[in-house]
């Protein structure tokens, strides 16, 4: 918390004000990202992405880069936590294979749904890690372009030869 505290230039007894516990604070942290990502799923068009729009995903994860991590990449490795990423999760599958439903045959339908799902955010954290902010809106064409042509090959690999 003392690291927490100094890294927002706050004592610690104003972080301790808030939240009890480091786990307190997590959960904060964790329940305030997965308000943003519903927020915006449910407020932006989907643009290509399947029912996720891999703008809004990105826009949040450029709000908040660690959270972003932390909610994707450690709270669903972590047994405390993990209910809060797995309820979102749940979410965004469900809106993912509506999305696919008749896209995709019906036997890789839920395949394809926790495909895109996993494509999508791993194309996010690794552009946070790797990529050229000013070259965000480049990121989300190719991501949905990816999209688009993964749909089409496993469509297409499902119809006889």
């Amino acid at each position: 918390m003392a690291d927490v505290a100094s890294a927002s230039g706050v004592t610690p007894l104003i972080v301790y004000r808030h939240f009890d516990s480091k786990e307190e604070l997590y959960r904060a942290v964790l329940a305030s990202v997965a308000a943003q990502l519903r927020d915006r799923l449910a407020n932006w068009p989907d643009a290509d992405g399947y029912g996720l729009n891999a703008g809004a995903l990105l826009g949040v994860a450029r709000e908040n880069p660690d959270g972003f991590h932390i909610f994707w990449r450690h709270a669903t490795r972590e047994p405390q936590f993990a209910s809060e990423a797995e309820a979102l999760r749940v979410e965004a599958l469900h809106t993912a294979r509506t999305a696919l439903d008749g896209l995709v045959a019906p036997e890789l339908l839920e395949w394809a749904a926790h495909a895109v799902l996993g494509y999508l955010v791993e194309a996010i954290l690794a552009w946070l890690d790797h990529g050229d902010p000013s070259r965000d809106q480049q990121l989300v064409v190719a991501i949905n372009r990816s999209l688009r042509a993964g749909v089409r090959g496993w469509s297409d690999a499902t119809r006889p030869t």
